[in-house]
């Protein structure tokens, strides 16, 4: 059944893209939402098949590695996809009111052009999950970037542009970065496939310096301090549902190709020096994103510069995961694996609800300043909850997701003797609570003037309140999740006491 599921959760969002081309506005709305649901469901089908069966490959056109390309799905990849296809249907329901209140010219064209791409760049972050060799990855990632440069520019404004620029440079900087890794272990070793490559790296000059430049390039397309200069204003000038989508989607599609590389391909060249300079980059994310968010006086801005903070927690794996070689590891990069996969997903729910909820605030006020919020509480109650309650799984409180996520990156550093990443995991959850308390403060202060709000469909609320509620939820349900995330032991320690 798989063979028939993996390429169907490719097909069915290409294929959807392809009818919103050629549509007129309305087609293509009901075209988003029905592959949405599709789409959704195919990976909820492929789910239950994974976790019965197990892991899945299926050769293209039937040609086996290394001449065919393989397509491989496991608990990792999974994972991903289930983030995806949640985050997918909220934004894409709530994409639907949003772009249908709007009445400028450019806005309506926006409208029409989102549907298209963004079921493209669903098709291509599945693909980019399912592919199973480093230049078919590749070509996804340009392919990827394409779109979500795209949609940052929908509307066409002049700051918009700016920002797409930007973004299309560093996305295409990044993916010829990697490229030149690609290059390097194809002249090496004759293959581009991921398994076949595990295989026959051994340490050495090559090996190390393609894991640098394949990681580097990676990194800028994370927009991992101190290459985050293009997220920023991407992020905070695109319209709310785009918005939600680079940030709880598109940048950990880079950073889940950084996790396959240096699971399932570097295993063996990774050194406990490399895993601290990660881990160092991730302590600088947390520190200067969340002080840079502290700053800020418009909230789509302040979110953005969370992003940056929050994509910090996600890298304490790399310097946990590279003491392979000493007692009881495997238990703890498993936590470390498991918690920062959670973290990914928590701040997708969490950050998804953010950036909807500012969309519905820069509907109804017409600006995302913090201090037009005032009173905003009692005018929009559901609106202000729901940024409240997607606030506290980014803190980190129980019983969110962001607790269970954090506290398993704690208990994995203290367990790996590298105590000193705690207080930053800690301290961090602390500078969160004052950038979501500089928006809730002004909302819950009573207004001076209260200016008239234009009408706010009551589904845009629902969908961000609806995010909000799962980043709570996923706190309380996490053992089923993380069983789904453990199919294949992607984070297994393998023989010889590598990764």
């Amino acid at each position: 059944m798989s063979e028939t599921l993996m390429p169907l959760a490719i097909l069915l969002p290409f294929v959807g893209s392809l009818i919103c081309f050629v549509s007129r506005h309305r087609v293509s709305v009901f075209t988003g939402c029905v592959t949405a649901l599709l789409t959704a469901g195919t990976i909820g089908w492929l789910t239950y098949d994974v976790a019965i069966h197990g892991v899945q490959v299926y050769a293209l056109g039937g040609w086996s590695a290394p001449l065919g390309i393989h397509l491989r799905v496991d608990g990792l990849a999974l994972f991903m996809m289930i983030m995806s296809a949640i985050v997918g249907v909220a934004v894409t329901f709530y994409a639907v009111s949003y772009f249908g209140e709007h009445d400028a010219q450019e806005e309506k064209r926006g409208a029409e052009l989102f549907w298209p791409i963004w079921m493209f760049l669903w098709a291509s972050m599945n693909a980019l999950y399912l592919s199973g060799d480093i230049f078919n990855i590749y070509v996804i990632l340009e392919i990827l970037g394409l779109a979500a440069v795209g949609l940052v520019a929908l509307t066409g404004r002049r700051a918009v542009l700016v920002a797409g620029m930007r973004y299309l440079l560093a996305a295409m900087a990044g993916s010829l970065i990697y490229l030149l890794g690609v290059v390097l272990l194809y002249a090496a070793h004759g293959t581009v496939d991921i398994v076949l490559l595990g295989q026959a790296i051994e340490p050495g000059a090559t090996a190390m310096a393609a894991m640098t430049v394949m990681t580097a390039g990676l990194l800028l397309k994370t927009a991992m301090f101190p290459l985050h200069f293009w997220l920023p204003p991407a992020h905070a000038s695109a319209t709310a549902p785009v918005s939600a989508i680079l940030s709880a989607l598109v940048v950990k599609a880079s950073f889940y190709l950084i996790l396959r590389l240096w699971f399932d391909v570097f295993h063996a060249t990774i050194t406990l020096e490399a895993g601290y300079v990660m881990g160092a980059l991730g302590t600088g994310a947390i520190l200067w994103g969340s002080i840079q968010a502290l700053r800020q006086a418009r909230v789509k801005m302040m979110i953005a510069y969370s992003t940056v903070a929050q994509l910090g927690y996600l890298f304490f794996v790399f310097p946990v995961s590279a003491d392979h070689d000493a007692a009881n590891a495997a238990t703890w990069i498993s936590i470390a694996g498991q918690g920062s996969l959670y973290q990914a997903l928590a701040h997708a729910l969490a950050k998804t609800s953010i950036f909807l909820s500012a969309g519905v605030l820069l509907h109804a006020a017409g600006s995302d300043h913090i201090d037009h919020m005032r009173g905003l509480a009692q005018r929009l109650p559901v609106t202000v909850f729901a940024m409240a309650l997607a606030g506290v799984s980014l803190m980190g409180l129980p019983p969110s997701g962001g607790f269970v996520a954090k506290w398993m990156t704690v208990q994995a550093v203290l367990a790996a003797g590298q105590w000193w990443w705690a207080p930053v995991i800690i301290g961090g959850g602390l500078l969160a609570a004052g950038y979501i308390f500089r928006i809730l403060r002004p909302a819950f202060s009573p207004a001076d003037v209260q200016e008239a709000l234009h009408p706010v469909p009551r589904s845009l609320e629902l969908c961000a309140l609806g995010m909000a509620i799962l980043s709570i939820v996923i706190g309380l349900r996490a053992t089923d999740l993380l069983d789904v995330l453990l199919i294949g032991a992607p984070f297994a320690i393998q023989a010889g006491g590598a990764l």
